[in-house]
């Protein structure tokens, strides 16, 4: 029988595995029932393991949440798209402020700012290179699409930096997370304004899954260590 702290991970695996092995199914209806579970049951899942949850991190979590369920109607109507991209925008913003508040004070193994400008180059070449390639597609939705891509590029970055400033676990989980989160989006655009690719649905929600639960779970660590 499941405890009480155990019920949200069960929320989040159902919505999960329904989400990610079920598209090759013709059940459009599925999306209505199980994908809200997945932030959900990660909401739930945070309240329980965190000795004292952030209601910031809470409200970032809420706002993905939102999001997932805007975009589970975007084929009837292009605006659910723009406002579920909205509410994904502003998750990015919150957890970057979470990021900024899961950290310890200034010590000597975090990074100097040479080795950021270094390990970050990467990152936003990444970002702004699939921009550049997606851009001639993007018709109307141009601008929404760069400051999308500008807000994760600063959440992927905001998570490296916190290296050295938290437990080695917490950085690990958050950091992956993050570029989870930079991929799905990624094979989510390729998908939508490139180049529609077979098992694309199946891709993008396995990697989103993974990314929101390794963020949650890199708060928790860094909460109770903190704790």
């Amino acid at each position: 029988m499941l405890s009480k702290r155990n019920i949200g991970i069960a929320f989040f695996a159902l919505g999960a595995s329904v989400e990610i092995f079920t598209p090759i199914f013709s059940m459009p209806d599925r999306h209505i029932f199980f994908k809200p579970l997945i932030m959900i049951g990660l909401m739930m899942y945070y309240w329980m393991q965190s000795p004292k949850p952030s209601m910031l991190f809470i409200a970032a979590l809420g706002f993905c949440w939102l999001g997932d369920v805007l975009l589970i109607f975007q084929a009837d109507n292009e605006l659910f798209f723009i406002v579920g991209l909205i509410g994904f925008l502003i998750g990015h913003v919150l957890y970057i402020f979470c990021y900024r508040q899961f950290q310890f004070a200034p010590n000597d193994k975090e990074l100097l700012g040479s080795q950021k400008a270094r390990f970050a180059f990467p990152f936003i070449l990444a970002g702004t290179g699939l921009v550049v390639i997606l851009y001639p597609s993007l018709g109307d939705l141009k601008i929404p699409v760069m400051i999308y891509a500008l807000a994760i590029t600063m959440m992927v970055l905001n998570a490296l930096f916190r290296y050295g400033r938290t437990t080695k676990q917490s950085f690990v989980l958050i950091f992956l997370g993050a570029i989870m989160f930079m991929i799905s989006d990624s094979l989510l655009a390729i998908n939508k304004f490139k180049s529609p690719f077979e098992g694309a649905g199946a891709l993008i929600m396995l990697t989103y899954c993974l990314a929101q639960f390794l963020i949650v779970e890199g708060a928790i660590r860094h909460e109770t260590i903190r704790n």
